[in-house]
């Protein structure tokens, strides 16, 4: 951790002590010099004043060049102790992080917010790794890292996604893992009359919206609209329905227009509508109406060496318990 640390320097038996701020190591180092070879300068001095005694000992030239002498030898030894000291100063700073200051930073898709929380700092206590998360649509993300953006993990929540940032040579191919599973609901505010909509071919969604909006994500780019425009297209609903869609940039922002009451009806994954008071699930659509909903995460080509136990961590028990809880299909066996 950051802060101040010191190093003690013994010059001729006394203790020195110079505090300076470091980061990411903890030196605990003493320096011993000793001058018991260089003429000590106030005693030479103090036979100069003695008179007589050092009159008859050494003359007054000679004092004098002796002292100066032990001017210059001072000189020098702080000198070569100021090197030293810059030497030492350099090889500490060079030193290793602790664990503590280690940090992964994580993409992951909006969707994941309420487990992934929880896993993080499940992980962050058992590990002392701090992680940041950056929470948004898929794509968004993807365009992001290839961009430059400096993530360690990226979290998709389609397949699609997370193959364009493989094309791009963004992810570390053999850390990818197809994580999680999720399905789709037709939502409504939690004071809606509407309730109970049995979500089969030729059910008519433009007329159970009325004059209303209905929300999803954008159905050109984000995972959850493109997942709701390829269910509709099959049961037949997309054409009259499509003008009355409200495209949101995310799945949680099109959750939060339907919880304002904002949108009469939204299209989100099972675990927004569970996580979200505002808003009451009135159906479900058919596992075949649209392509699986699958979350492959993997490392980025960047990740730090430290990424691997994280990754370790997404596919144990622990994490497994969390995602369950949230309504995530785990789609992996899971590790200790």
């Amino acid at each position: 951790m950051a802060g101040r640390r010191s190093i003690s320097i013994i010059i001729n038996g006394r203790l020195n002590r110079i505090s300076a701020g470091f980061s990411g190591f903890t030196p605990i180092a003493i320096l011993i010099l000793s001058g018991s070879d260089i003429p000590d300068r106030p005693q030479v001095l103090r036979e100069f004043r003695n008179g007589a005694s050092a009159r008859r000992t050494l003359p007054n030239q000679r004092l004098i060049a002796r002292a100066l002498r032990c001017d210059r030898a001072r000189s020098a030894l702080m000198s070569r102790f100021t090197g030293i000291l810059a030497a030492f100063v350099v090889l500490l700073a060079a030193a290793p992080a602790s664990a503590e200051d280690k940090s992964i930073t994580v993409f992951a898709a909006a969707s994941m917010k309420n487990a992934l929380d929880d896993i993080d700092a499940a992980y962050t206590a058992r590990t002392g790794v701090k992680i940041t998360v950056s929470y948004a649509a898929s794509s968004a993300l993807a365009k992001q890292i290839e961009q430059g953006a400096p993530a360690d993990v990226f979290v998709s929540a389609d397949t699609d996604w997370m193959d364009y940032a493989t094309a791009k040579k963004n992810i570390s191919e053999p850390t990818r893992v197809n994580l999680l599973g999720n399905s789709i609901v037709l939502i409504a505010p939690k004071d809606s009359k509407i309730d109970n909509v049995n979500i089969a071919a030729g059910f008519d969604l433009a007329k159970l919206a009325g004059d209303g909006k209905i929300a999803t994500g954008d159905v050109k780019s984000v995972p959850v609209g493109k997942y709701a425009k390829a269910a509709l297209e099959k049961l037949g609903a997309w054409t009259a329905a499509e003008p009355k869609f409200a495209m949101a940039e995310s799945v949680r922002a099109a959750l939060t227009l339907v919880a304002r009451g904002e949108a009469v009806l939204g299209i989100v994954y099972s675990t927004d509508a569970k996580v979200e008071p505002g808003v009451k699930i009135v159906g479900t659509f058919p596992a075949d109406s649209h392509p699986a909903i699958v979350y492959p995460v993997a490392a980025t080509t960047t990740a730090k060496p430290e990424t691997s136990d994280y990754l370790a961590f997404l596919r144990s028990t622990a994490a497994k318990t969390i995602l369950e809880k949230y309504g995530f299909k785990f789609l992996v066996s899971p590790t200790t």
